[in-house]
């Protein structure tokens, strides 16, 4: 019988433990959604955007590094370098070759839309 009387006070500890660490997470949760509501975030300033021509300089970098890439890796294949496997250099090329496709595209477009523009009635 004692021991039956501690597994009860055991039991009722763990409850009572129990419930007071979900009272402590539901104040936790109603102090972050109060803070939420009551301190909403400060509207951040406004930064200017880029340009098209910072834009269109930036997007041939990026073709100029991924086909750099694709040829150092090349390379390093072609010279034999046993941490370079064919793996990778096929991805970086074909990385390389879709960029440089889609910037083909996008100075497709360019040209079309000032050939537009050009013929325009005044």
């Amino acid at each position: 019988m004692v021991q039956r009387a501690d597994i009860n006070n055991v039991l009722s500890e763990i409850r009572t433990l129990r419930s007071q660490m979900m009272q402590n997470q539901r104040v936790e949760q109603d102090n972050a959604i109060r803070g939420r509501v009551d301190n909403p975030a400060k509207v951040q300033e406004t930064q200017e955007t880029p340009g098209f021509a910072d834009m269109l300089s930036k997007a041939v970098n990026n073709v100029n590094e991924l086909q750099q890439t694709s040829s150092d890796l090349r390379t390093a294949f072609d010279m034999g370098e046993p941490n370079v496997d064919i793996t990778r250099v096929m991805i970086a090329s074909q990385k390389a070759s879709v960029s440089f496709e889609a910037l083909t595209q996008v100075r497709n477009r360019v040209v079309q839309a000032y050939e537009d523009i050009m013929n325009m009635p005044v």
